[in-house]
């Protein structure tokens, strides 16, 4: 594959033009979801940075094909002006594999239906995961599929502190787990936790790498409104990382990921109306710039500390 002027990572869209051949897009759904975080199975509060959308685009009334109707005509054209005609559908909003296995195969059944559907994408806990579920996706007829874990951190103190319900063994088993079934799992992971140090994140980086994972989100942690910490940015316990502390902090971290992990994102993407803090958040291009600026300087590249023998595989 020619990666000439290409980002120093293996990047999802660079992934699926690989499958599909074009350019493809990502549409986002909610599904009506909960999550034992929010319904009083293990809290009401939810995880300290998660929104009232459960991070997703609060649109549930609309229904699976209203949305997806929405969507596609919105993506229906790039940026360059062509067409774009391949979609993923992406289970986005709080925990879709949530409750009893036949509501997610009625789910995965409304999915596979929407019209032009070429793939999908479902967002969940690494709590909420077992072998019935796992095989129910495991059986879609999708050319690509992907299991959206978030995992967040390798540290069990941060979990706790960020109320998030589950543990580092959970986020290992979960994984493992999709993996003896052949599903592909994209592992959730933020920098500038609260109480984390710039250490610790890329701790968290190398334990996603040492993982059966077939691809990884980086996320940079902003302040959404009407959060948990928002009250403790607002009370000074809390300070955001800068645009370009995280950019390098991003940079280095794609050095101990194997370059064959698809980096589903790099960068945080606020919905619009919903940041608080830190105001560069809202910057994604310049953030993105930023990271390959670093990458290109320092002549890094993803799985540069990892990979052997020691060759840039995008060049």
């Amino acid at each position: 594959m020619n990666r000439n002027n290409a980002p120093r990572y293996f990047s999802l869209d660079e992934r699926l033009r690989a499958v599909f051949g074009e350019k493809v897009r990502k549409i986002p759904l909610d599904a009506g979801s909960t999550c034992p975080n929010r319904d009083g199975t293990l809290s009401t509060g939810g995880c300290a940075f998660c929104n009232a959308d459960g991070s997703g685009t609060g649109r549930a009334s609309l229904g699976l094909r209203g949305q997806w109707d929405y969507w596609r005509g919105r993506f229906s054209h790039s940026r360059s002006g062509a067409d774009c005609r391949v979609f993923l559908g992406y289970l986005q909003s709080f925990t879709n594999t949530y409750g009893p296995a036949s509501r997610l195969a009625s789910l995965l059944n409304e999915l596979s239906a929407l019209p032009g559907i070429a793939g999908a994408c479902v967002g969940t806990r690494p709590d909420c995961v077992d072998e019935e579920k796992l095989a129910l996706m495991a059986a879609l007829p999708f050319r690509e599929f992907w299991l959206e874990i978030g995992a967040q951190s390798c540290r069990d103190a941060t979990l706790e502190r960020i109320n998030r319900g589950h543990t580092v063994a959970d986020s290992e088993r979960a994984v493992r787990l999709a993996a003896s079934f052949g599903v592909n799992v994209c592992l959730h992971l933020m920098a500038g936790l609260p109480g984390e140090r710039e250490e610790d994140f890329l701790e968290t980086v190398q334990w996603a790498a040492s993982l059966p994972v077939q691809g990884v989100k980086l996320h940079n942690l902003y302040i959404p409104r009407g959060t948990a910490v928002e009250k403790e940015w607002k009370e000074g316990r809390l300070s955001p990382l800068e645009q370009e502390q995280y950019a390098a902090l991003a940079a280095r971290a794609l050095t101990f990921l194997p370059s064959a992990v698809v980096m589903h994102r790099i960068c945080a993407d606020p919905a619009p109306g919903e940041l608080a803090a830190p105001s560069w958040a809202v910057d994604k291009g310049g953030t993105l710039h930023l990271i390959r600026s670093i990458l290109e300087y320092n002549d890094w590249w993803q799985g540069k500390a990892c990979d052997a023998p020691e060759k840039n595989p995008f060049a």
